[in-house]
């Protein structure tokens, strides 16, 4: 029997991976009966009452500071690797300290649908100081998905009868329809169904509630989308008919600008013009105007208007369509600036000195005609001296002081160090059908930029305004448009991948947007520049709206609110309010109702937001897939945009599409993920597949329903390195044959020989994102 005392048993429990029981205690002692295990017990009784160990529920003994061998968990990290982190569901840093590191382990069951946000009961083993490994026993989100609710999905005749089968991805099962219960569907239609009593039965059994689209028509693709994150593209009648009647007000004491030649710049597809620009030259710097659609003098609080406005949080863009926030009476009428047309405004008077500082600001509300609507093409035209007939007598007066201005807001935009993240974007192309015929990318002007500096400045004083007093912070507080620092788990992840660049990331909490342009920079001369952009893009936090201001650290702005589109984000609607408020500037003020549930409307316009961000992607994903599904069988050139234990996430270069090429479908070798050089690595034969990596890739799967593609590698597809970057080490060199390395496993029954593949686990997005407005 081992010796045993109070210093011993608790070093016992201390170093163990999962907590212990005492019969786990007794047994690492030897201890089997009598007097002895009598000394046990008072032992952990002792340790237990001094606080030494702790004894959770079901008997079982632990340090005080470990987690519980079961734990409820929550995923708030899926790092650039696609390895998945997670922390307690209850954690209070405060108090508890340091978030423990907890990486969950990859199953064939669960690990699919985890994203961030999932929370999962875990089992728990200690591999470390503050370190734990998680292996999922069930998703709780997951298990209450489809209850006593409807789902999304596309109907299948078989011989037997029907069977829905799921647009969600994610989802794990097909559903079984009896006859009676098509209401008219037909097979390929998209559908709305709620989930019937099932109970006994192999799979659930739903009910047609509704049809949403036929099957061969272009739209479903986007409504698929649309419907699947409960977005409403059709207004309850009660909210259209308080529309009715509505009309641009009289002058009254409004600041009459109707002679001010105010003009919209916007896309040449744009149906809604909510901002108009102007901009004069003065003795020490610029006077602006930027006058917004005054949406608060139509949408009061406590109309179904805006209930319904509230909802929705924000508007949401498909390839095809749009869902507006505001009805169309509003949103392309009475609040669209259209040219020749007296419109109500909220309007900023700003003046800046020649460094670009804002010096003072007043808040109007006013009686505008814009003078002309102009589109980025148009004025950037007229600016390099090939202006047409409207944009002809605008030139002097009117496009050259704004661009006048825009160089010193851009200059001053430099000199603060705001994230230089200029990625391009991808534009979907879709005929008169509705089809997708190709992608492109989108220009990016300097009329793009003049005006995104115009609405950050603008955007800037409604926050500075409503910061100007204590009593306006109390009565008519503020949501902010905050931007949180890159986390130091994302920093640390892209560190290693950044270095073999011989580019450096800075290290420390308290990172600064210079030193991260300092490092675009120096990438911008290389010819990988665009891959270095992705990773730090991958690194930054979301945005999000709440009351207590932190910053926006991508624009290294101190404070900072979204004030310029009211048609469109709920967020502007509530700053509005809030200026009309503290400023009297008559009807429409926030008032006490709104200001007590200022955090709880934050919370949840940052929620909407996100839904349709994610309704986004997952339509362009879809449209993609249709683009794609008509290309089986062909090659494409593409970028490794993701390496993960379970394969490699591939980006097409021509239209964008995500694909996955998954780890079983790399046959010629057993593969290692390096998670620090972002690449997996083949044991025997020594070919690299490293993130950023071109390569060419064939088209396997393409399924516009889930929005899914698989990819395989293309014929003499051997490796996909980066040229000039140093292989990682300890990395074979490639060699083209599956011979077995001297010293090396590969042999088959030889001792040290490679192990079998582990399951893989299909597809889980880690794809890049969107560089989307700040």
């Amino acid at each position: 029997m081992t010796q045993i005392s109070k210093e011993s048993v608790f070093d016992f429990i201390k170093t163990s991976d999962t907590p212990v029981t005492k019969r786990q205690v007794a047994r690492a002692f030897g201890i089997k009966g009598g007097e002895n295990r009598v000394a046990l017990k008072q032992i952990l009784k002792s340790l237990e009452k001094d606080g030494s160990i702790t004894k959770q529920p079901g008997g079982v003994y632990s340090a005080p500071d470990a987690l519980p061998a079961v734990s409820v968990l929550q995923v708030h990290l899926i790092d650039t690797d696609g390895d998945v982190f997670a922390k307690p569901l209850e954690w209070n840093e405060s108090v508890r300290g340091e978030i423990p590191k907890i990486e969950i382990v990859p199953d064939k069951k669960s690990f699919k649908n985890v994203r961030e946000g999932s929370r999962a009961l875990c089992r728990l083993s200690k591999i470390g100081d503050n370190a734990y490994e998680a292996r999922i026993i069930r998703l709780i989100d997951e298990g209450s998905r489809y209850e006593g609710g409807s789902v999304i999905g596309i109907i299948r005749l078989q011989k037997n009868g029907a069977i829905l089968q799921p647009t969600n991805k994610r989802a794990k099962h097909d559903f079984d329809i009896s006859v009676g219960d098509l209401n008219g569907g037909k097979d390929g239609d998209l559908v709305n169904v709620e989930i019937l009593p099932s109970r006994g039965l192999k799979r659930k059994r739903v009910r047609v509630t509704s049809v949403l689209g036929r099957q061969g028509d272009p739209k479903t693709i986007s409504l698929i989308s649309l419907h699947e994150a409960g977005l409403d593209d059709s207004f309850p009648q009660n909210v259209i008919d308080e529309t009715n009647g509505m009309e641009v007000p009289a002058l009254g004491k409004r600041e009459d600008m109707r002679s001010i030649p105010l003009v919209t710049i916007d896309g040449s597809d744009a149906r809604d013009f909510d901002d108009a620009v102007f901009a004069e030259k003065t003795d020490d710097g610029y006077h602006l105007i930027v006058a917004i659609a005054d949406v608060a003098y139509y949408v009061r609080h406590g109309t179904a208007l805006d209930t319904d406005a509230q909802k929705r949080g924000n508007s949401t863009y498909f390839p095809d369509r749009v869902v507006p926030m505001l009805p169309e009476a509003l949103s392309n009428d009475l609040c669209s600036l259209r040219p020749n047309e007296p419109r109500a405004a909220m309007a900023v008077h700003m003046y800046i000195d020649d460094d670009g500082k804002l010096l003072r600001y007043k808040f109007v509300r006013a009686l505008i005609q814009s003078h002309a609507r102009l589109t980025y093409e148009q004025v950037q035209a007229a600016r390099d001296g090939n202006g047409d007939k409207t944009t002809a007598h605008l030139i002097d007066d009117v496009i050259s002081p704004l661009y006048g201005a825009y160089a010193v807001l851009d200059e001053a935009r430099q000199k603060r160090g705001a994230l230089d993240l200029d990625l391009p974007e991808r534009q979907i192309i879709i005929n008169d059908k509705g089809v997708m015929t190709g992608v492109q990318k989108r220009l990016r002007l300097d009329s793009h930029k003049l005006i995104e500096e115009f609405m950050v400045l603008a955007n800037v004083a409604a926050a500075s305004a409503l910061d100007a007093n204590p009593k306006f912070r109390h009565d008519y507080p503020c949501i902010y448009r905050i931007h949180d620092k890159p986390s130091y788990d994302k920093l640390e992840s892209a560190r290693d991948f950044i270095e073999s660049f011989d580019l450096s990331l800075p290290k420390g909490q308290s990172i600064q947007p210079k030193q991260i342009n300092h490092l675009l920079h120096a990438a911008a001369k290389m010819p990988y520049s665009h891959l270095i952009s992705q990773m730090v893009l991958r690194t930054q936090s979301q945005a999000v709206y709440a009351t207590d201001n932190i910053g926006h650290f991508g624009l290294a702005l101190q404070k900072y609110a979204h004030f310029t589109s009211p048609i469109r984000r709920y967020a502007d609607l509530m700053v509005h309010r809030a200026l009309i408020g503290a400023y009297n500037l008559g009807e429409g003020k926030m008032d006490d109702h709104e200001r007590a549930r200022i955090d709880e409307i934050a919370a949840h316009i940052s929620a909407t937001e996100r839904t349709s961000m994610e309704a986004e992607r997952n339509a362009v994903d879809r449209f993609t897939s249709s683009y794609l599904s008509s290309h089986i069988g062909a090659q494409f050139p593409g970028t490794i945009n993701g390496v993960t234990r379970f394969g490699l996430f591939v980006t097409l270069e021509e239209s964008g599409a995500d694909g996955l090429i998954p780890m079983k479908s790399l046959a010629d070798d057993f593969y290692i993920h390096d998670e620090k050089a972002h690449a997996l690595i083949g044991r025997r034969r020594g070919y690299v597949y490293r993130l950023g990596a071109k390569m060419n890739v064939i088209i396997k799967e393409a399924d516009p329903i889930t929005g899914s593609c698989i990819f395989a590698l293309a014929p003499g597809q051997k490796g996909a390195d980066i040229p000039g970057m140093a292989r990682p080490k300890g990395t074979p060199s490639p060699r083209g044959d599956d011979r077995p390395r001297r010293g090396g496993g590969g042999g088959k029954g030889k001792k040290g020989g490679a192990k079998k593949r582990p399951g893989h686990a299909p597809n889980r997005s880690g794809k890049s994102q969107k560089n989307r407005k700040k």
